[in-house]
């Protein structure tokens, strides 16, 4: 089994953990990969679900870390991989002068990207006719895991620790959704322009499509390197279903500050994320990416995991096969658009840790290391 095949069947699957102390602290609900734990294999490191329904069956049961941090990756007891954890965050045990843990204000995802949600709540999710089915933004705020907002001053100092003491590389500002017509451009353009004073990081920034394009070029200006407009669903009917409230946001609009944002940030530094499995076909989702890619637009593809708490905990999550369909065609519509995740500046795209995109576009290039058969550590 290839590193793209397996990643992708992992993350689909979910793995099973002999100790779940291993490595880094996985969250449970709230926004971003929630319920996930990253692992690294070879040299790829990657988001898989642990604490999801699918998870607890999981054929894939994970070994403790050995004496050189090493686990062994096992199916029906045969190996078939060897992974290592990456380590807990130093700046995770540091707090701001008022009190607040740094860990409540940032987090690190994958090996070395640090992310925020700087507003921890959502015009959408304030109704559950209106919430993105999928979305538990509100959930780790509930479990007084995080704080409803961030100050620039905050994500600033946090950042700052996370390069410092962490080698964090780039940062992901998101946000839920405020009232206004800039969606969250303002309290993302300000977020920026503190950290950028305060080191020298590249961020993606993560929100809807602001009424006014000149967001954008705002939001440039205040140190954003690389901008996320997420569809999550391509089609009209899936999109009325799962997201009743952004969907009010109609793909027209998006398509337009797309074509905007491009102008701004370049080819391939404006993504949307997608999520498989959720009743779009994978015909539906490659006719949207190759859409997008002719925008210059990076369409970041990943499995829908189902979390608790949320009104598709229930929802199954797609299969291997239904990824592979999807990504292998993919990863060579983006390289053939001039575009690769290696390039993004910063963000989801960049990091690729909740997807197998990445890995699948290397195959997609004759002499990329994942090309090959021998791998690393199996």
């Amino acid at each position: 089994m290839s590193d793209a095949a397996l990643i992708n069947d992992l993350q689909t699957r979910g793995m099973r953990l002999v100790d779940p102390r291993a490595g880094n602290d996985s969250r449970r609900g709230g926004a971003g990969p929630s319920d996930h734990k990253a692992v690294t294999i070879g040299g790829t490191t990657v988001m898989v679900p642990v604490h999801t329904a699918p998870a607890f069956e999981s054929p894939y049961l994970v070994d403790a870390p050995d004496a050189a941090g090493v686990s062994r990756v096992t199916r029906d007891r045969v190996e078939v991989a060897k992974v290592r954890f990456p380590s807990r965050p130093r700046f995770y045990d540091l707090s701001t002068a008022d009190g607040i843990p740094y860990n409540k204000i940032a987090v690190l995802h994958s090996r070395d990207v640090l992310a925020t949600t700087v507003l921890q709540t959502c015009i959408r999710y304030e109704s559950r006719k209106k919430t993105c089915q999928f979305c538990s933004i509100g959930q780790s705020l509930a479990a007084g895991r995080t704080i409803a907002r961030k100050t620039p001053e905050q994500l600033a100092e946090v950042a700052r620790a996370a390069v410092e003491l962490d080698g964090v590389k780039h940062m992901v500002m998101t946000t839920g959704t405020p009232p206004g017509k800039d969606r969250g451009a303002a309290i993302l353009a300000d977020s920026a322009r503190a950290v950028k004073a305060a080191v020298d990081l590249p961020i993606q920034a993560q929100c809807e499509p602001p009424e006014d394009d000149a967001w954008h070029q705002r939001m440039r200006d205040a140190g954003v390197h690389a901008l996320g407009m997420h569809l999550e669903a391509v089609t009209p009917d899936v999109r009325a279903k799962i997201m009743p409230g952004k969907a009010s946001v109609p793909l027209e609009k998006y398509f337009a500050s797309f074509e905007a944002a491009v102008k701004v940030f370049g080819r391939g530094q404006v993504s949307t994320y997608i999520l498989a499995g959720l009743g779009d076909t994978p015909e539906a989702i490659l006719a949207m990416s190759e859409t997008l890619c002719g925008l210059g637009v990076y369409p970041f593809v990943v499995p829908f995991v189902p979390i608790s708490g949320t009104p598709l905990e229930s929802h199954p999550s797609p299969g291997a096969d239904f990824m592979a369909q999807v990504l292998g065609p993919l990863a060579t519509m983006i390289r053939a658009a001039g575009m690769s995740s290696e390039e993004i500046k910063a963000g989801c795209g960049r990091c690729g840790a909740c997807s197998a995109l990445s890995t699948y576009e290397k195959l997609a290039v004759p002499g990329t290391p994942a090309n090959h058969e021998q791998r690393t550590e199996r």
